[in-house]
C-alpha cells in the first residue's frame, strides 16, 4: 500500500482548519512499543509533513501552515549540543526567537526560520518528547502519537514563553495579546457637491453614525461592579479543541471559544452595550473640502471612525466625493470646456462675445477669420490644482461657426456678389 500523506488546510480554512493525527507504521523509524510489524500496513511515510492549523489571530499576518521538516536537526536549529540542559535550550530559543520574529526581522526567510526554531524548542523543551526524538528522530514522535508539539501555531509558543517576562515590544503575552486594545474600524460617508463647490472648495457640516465608547462600562463591556474571570469553557486559552476518533486516527478541530469570543475571559455583559464596550451614536462634524476635488476623490478625517475595543484608538473617517455635472460647463481634469456659437459673419469679421466661467461672465474676443472648431484659451479660468489653490487650469472655448440654411433674396444677392468678386481677383492676390 502506498503511504498516505496528510495535507494541511487551505488558506481559506485558516482558524478552524481540522488536523488529522494518523497512526504511523512501526518500522525502524518508530518506537518498538508502537510497532505492528508483520501487518504490512504503512500508513505514513517517514518523510511526511505534519500541518497544524494556525491561530486565527495570525491568519492575515502569518503563514498558512506550520510544517515540520523531517530532515531538520532540532539541536542544530537551536545551535545547542545534544547534552545541553533545559535552561540552555530555553536561553538559545529566546535569543533566536527575538532575532527572527517577523515583527522585528523583515528578511524574506525570517518567518520560516522562526517557525523552525519554535518547532525545535517545542520538542527539546519536553523531556518525554526529547527522549523519543533522541532515540528515534522526528518520525518517532509521529509514531508515538504525540506529534511534535502542543501548539497549533509557532507564535502561540512565542507568546506563551514570553508571557510574564514583559513581552517583546508588544508582541508577547498570551491572554494579554488577546485582550490588548484594538484599533477601531474605519467609517465611510458619501458627500455630494455641486460643480462650483468642487472647484472652489467648501465647508460642510455632515452627520455620521459610528461606534463610540460605552459610558456605562467605560468601554470594558463588563457590567459595572463586576470583574472578568477566566473562561471555564476554554480555560483561558480562547480556543477549544474537539476530537473525534476515526479508523484513520484522531480528527481534531480547533475553533474560537464561543463563550468568551476568543479573549479567554468571561464577564457579566454591560446592559447598555451588550458586552461590546461600544454603542452606536450619531454625531455632526464640520468638514472642510479643499478646492479642486472631483468625483472619486477621497478625504480622510483622522480619528473620526469607530471606537476601538478595550480602549483602543478609533479608526478614521473616509469621505467619498461625488460631483454633480453642470449644464453649461464641462470639466476635463483641471481644465473647463465650453462651446461658443458665432455666426459666419462674426467669424469672418471678428467680434466680442460673453462667455460664462466659474468666476462669472467674461468678455472673450473672437479674432477675425476664426475657423470653425478653433479652440481659444482663457488662461487660469479653470479648476485649482488639488492642494495648490494658487495654481489653476484653463478654460478652453471651442468656436462653433453657424452657417444659415436659408438666405433672404438680399443676403443671397450680396453673397453672390462677394463670390463673383473673389473669382475676379487673381489667385496670388488673395
Amino acid at each position: 500500500m502506498k503511504p498516505l500523506r496528510h495535507v494541511g488546510p487551505s488558506r481559506g480554512q485558516l482558524g478552524n482548519a481540522p488536523r488529522l493525527l494518523l497512526p504511523t507504521c512501526p518500522c525502524r523509524w518508530h518506537p518498538p512499543t508502537s510497532c505492528t510489524r508483520g501487518r504490512g500496513k504503512h500508513l505514513v511515510s517517514p518523510s511526511a509533513s505534519l500541518n497544524h492549523a494556525p491561530s486565527p489571530r495570525f491568519r492575515h499576518r502569518r503563514g498558512s501552515r506550520f510544517i515540520v521538516r523531517a530532515e531538520a536537526d532540532f539541536y542544530s536549529v537551536l545551535g545547542v549540543s545534544r547534552n545541553s540542559s533545559k535552561s540552555e535550550i530555553k536561553s538559545a530559543y529566546r535569543k533566536l526567537a527575538r532575532s527572527y520574529h517577523p515583527d522585528v526581522n523583515k528578511d524574506p526567510g525570517a518567518e520560516q526560520k522562526f517557525k523552525d526554531i519554535s518547532n525545535a524548542y517545542e520538542v527539546l523543551s519536553d523531556d518525554e518528547k526529547r527522549a523519543i526524538y533522541d532515540k528515534y528522530g522526528e518520525a518517532g514522535l509521529k509514531g508515538s502519537g504525540m506529534g511534535t508539539g502542543d501548539y497549533s501555531n509557532p507564535f502561540d509558543l512565542f507568546e506563551s514563553l514570553f508571557e510574564g517576562f514583559g513581552g517583546m515590544g508588544g508582541m508577547g503575552g498570551g491572554r494579554a495579546a488577546r485582550n490588548r486594545p484594538m484599533q477601531g474600524d474605519d467609517e465611510s460617508y458619501n458627500l455630494v457637491l455641486n460643480f462650483k463647490e468642487a472647484v472652489f472648495g467648501v465647508e460642510k457640516e455632515i452627520e455620521i453614525t459610528r461606534l463610540e465608547g460605552c459610558n456605562t462600562c467605560d468601554g470594558t463591556g463588563a457590567k459595572p461592579g463586576t470583574k472578568p474571570t477566566t473562561c471555564k469553557t476554554c480555560g483561558g486559552q480562547g480556543q477549544v479543541v474537539s476530537s473525534t476518533r476515526t479508523p484513520l486516527g484522531i480528527f481534531q478541530q480547533v475553533s474560537t471559544c464561543n463563550t468568551c469570543g476568543g479573549t479567554g475571559e468571561f464577564a457579566t455583559p454591560c446592559k447598555t452595550c451588550g458586552g461590546d464596550g461600544r454603542v452606536r451614536k450619531t454625531k455632526r462634524i464640520s468638514l472642510k473640502v479643499p478646492a479642486g476635488v472631483d468625483s472619486g476623490s477621497r478625504l480622510r478625517v483622522r480619528s473620526e471612525g469607530n471606537a476601538g475595543r478595550r480602549g483602543g484608538p478609533p479608526g478614521d473617517l473616509y469621505v467619498f466625493i461625488d460631483v454633480l455635472s453642470d449644464s453649461v460647463l464641462k470639466r476635463d481634469g483641471t481644465n473647463i470646456l465650453y462651446t461658443c456659437k458665432v455666426s459666419y459673419i462674426d467669424a469672418i469679421l471678428g467680434t466680442t462675445v460673453k462667455v460664462p466661467t466659474v468666476d462669472g461672465v467674461v468678455d472673450l474676443k473672437i479674432p477675425s477669420g476664426t475657423q470653425p472648431g478653433t479652440t481659444l484659451v482663457m488662461s487660469k479660468k479653470g479648476v485649482p490644482l488639488l492642494g495648490k489653490s494658487n495654481a489653476r487650469g484653463d478654460q478652453l472655448v471651442r468656436v462653433q461657426v453657424e452657417i444659415p440654411k436659408r438666405l433672404s433674396s438680399d443676403e443671397r444677392k450680396l453673397i453672390e456678389e462677394l463670390a463673383n468678386l473673389n473669382k475676379a481677383e487673381p489667385a496670388n492676390s488673395r
